[in-house]
């Protein structure tokens, strides 16, 4: 288990970056505790495969420090870190059996013919290996390889962190979520310390106890799941979390009141005049607008409403500007004259996508 700090780093695969743009990683520094479930989150190229590869000590950063547990240990190499990494795609050796597959980082080890034995069968059994442990790999389905991957990066019970980058790509959908639970309930028993990389929300946060959400190489927030949900850092955290995500909205700010398309809407706090060059928004998530009646709230044109079965997502448009709420399953949603009502103290304001504090 280790406490796993990065400090002033950044990355470039570019030899001479100059402008933001060159970067991979922009300047970032954070601490991950020991033995916690962290996961990195955000869409495809914004950073955190080269993020998990720097730990792992596969990229060397352009600047700053990896430290475990207060030791430097920016240019070690894999070995040295004593860390488990499970990629994308399946690691194995075709060749072996299931069982010699699982059991090849122990015995690499030294570790006892008894110990491998009982481990081996343990993490089988959690995999749903155990009838398979006899096969050789080269004849099984890309899922099952990957489910064996998966188990050689958890045999081991001495690792400092295991990292995962993407594992269950391609893992079937009722696998990865007896998988999911899985993970959770070794993370709970060995305390080791996981850092888990995803482009899916629902993985992200269902495993990780903290999540840091990435964008265009930046961090641009870190937080519980609860956290990301209630008080997003940054719009793209509003859009990227939440299905559907977070409605944002131009508007101009004055004290407690935004003003949107000539409609207004009450804030739950107080808010300081904002800079007139920077963009200001604000953001409500579907959650958060219930239909209203008469006069109050934003009159909106409604465009679809889509059932799911136990709510309905409601598509309107506020003069031009796309706006979804939430509706319950057994509210009637009128087709004209609808009006949408936002809980004030659910109402964020942002400038140039940043949240502002009251």
């Amino acid at each position: 288990m280790a406490r796993l700090e990065l400090r002033d780093l950044s990355h470039s695969y570019k030899p001479n970056p100059v402008e933001p743009a060159d970067w991979a990683l922009k300047p970032m520094t954070m601490i991950w505790e020991d033995g916690g479930a962290y996961a990195l989150l955000g869409p495809s190229g914004c950073g955190k495969t080269s993020l998990l590869n720097i730990l792992s000590g596969l990229v060397i950063p352009s600047r700053g420090k990896v430290l475990f547990d207060d030791v430097d240990v920016t240019t070690l190499p894999t070995e040295q870190r004593n860390i488990a990494q499970v990629f994308q795609f399946p690691v194995i050796y075709d060749t072996m059996t299931v069982e010699q597959n699982l059991a090849f980082p122990l015995r690499n080890r030294g570790v006892e013919p008894a110990k491998i034995d009982a481990r081996v069968k343990e993490v089988a059994a959690m995999l749903e290996l155990t009838g398979d442990l006899k096969r050789k790999a080269s004849g099984l389905t890309a899922d099952m390889k990957q489910k064996i991957s998966l188990g050689r990066g958890l045999v081991r019970e001495d690792v400092r962190a295991v990292l995962f980058d993407e594992p269950l790509t391609v893992i079937d959908p009722h696998l990865k979520w007896q998988l999911r639970a899985e993970l959770k309930r070794v993370h709970r028993q060995s305390k080791t310390t996981m850092v888990y990389v995803t482009h899916d929300q629902t993985e992200a946060l269902t495993f990780a106890d903290k999540v840091v959400v990435m964008y265009d190489g930046d961090v641009v927030q870190v937080g519980t799941p609860q956290q990301l949900f209630e008080e997003p850092a940054h719009t793209f955290v509003g859009h990227f979390i939440g299905s559907p995500g977070m409605n944002v909205l131009p508007a101009s700010v004055a004290g407690g009141v935004a003003h949107i398309k000539g409609n207004e809407i009450l804030l739950g706090r107080s808010y300081q005049p904002i800079d007139s060059a920077k963009r200001v928004e604000i953001g409500v998530r579907p959650e958060f607008l219930r239909l209203g009646s008469g006069t109050e709230g934003l009159p909106v044109t409604v465009k679809r409403v889509e059932d799911t079965g136990r709510q309905k997502i409601i598509r309107a448009e506020l003069d031009g500007l796309p706006i979804a709420a939430l509706a319950h399953e057994d509210e009637t949603v009128p087709a004209s004259g609808v009006r949408l009502i936002a809980d004030p103290a659910r109402v964020h304001v942002y400038a140039d996508g940043q949240l502002v504090r009251a």
